[in-house]
């Protein structure tokens, strides 16, 4: 039997690497949630409905995590020993901090706009630029991680993509209001 400590990528029966099967992942996450559900021990007391419960609290929590590609290119990172500590480290190379300072003027730019076919029209545009970067971001994550396995590396582009998701999280607001 596993331990509740075993990593997702174990827990999941599953290799330690950033690209996965989401049909897989879907899969498994099913099947291990039908063996642990707290009902399946109803007739054998208390006790045991508790330590299925916890089961399937840790298979949900690992599920959550292998599911969003952020979230499992970090647990990876941090299995290999290179922490994201994105509250802690928030150097970025100067080339993506001048994208971000771009975006921002950008997204400030469509907010004063005045018309609101306009402004819709620059939301989009900004969001399909954003959408573009965030997809290169994950591709250069599958590779460092994947084929490289240079985990440090990983790191400032996890950090990357923690701006870039909030960021166009940020744009889509403002194209809901303008809607």
């Amino acid at each position: 039997m596993i331990s509740l400590q075993a990593s997702d990528f174990e827990l999941f029966g599953l290799p330690a690497a950033y690209g996965l099967s989401r049909s897989q992942l879907d899969s498994q996450w099913k099947s291990l949630q039908r063996e642990a559900h707290p009902d399946r021990f109803a007739s054998e007391g208390a006790a045991a409905q508790r330590i299925a419960m916890q089961w399937s609290v840790r298979i949900n929590e690992a599920y959550n995590r292998l599911k969003d590609p952020l979230k499992r290119a970090a647990y990876l990172c941090e299995l290999h020993g290179a922490a994201v500590n994105a509250e802690n480290n928030t150097s970025m190379p100067p080339a993506f901090l001048m994208q971000q300072m771009e975006w921002r003027e950008a997204l400030d730019d469509c907010k004063e706009l005045k018309d609101t076919g306009t402004k819709i029209t620059a939301l989009e545009s900004l969001l399909v630029e954003v959408d573009d970067s965030h997809q290169q971001a994950l591709n250069e994550v599958a590779n460092l991680i994947d084929q490289a396995q240079n985990y440090a590396a990983a790191v400032g582009q996890v950090r990357a993509l923690m701006f870039i998701e909030k960021f166009a999280q940020e744009v889509q607001h403002q194209l809901d209001v303008c809607n």
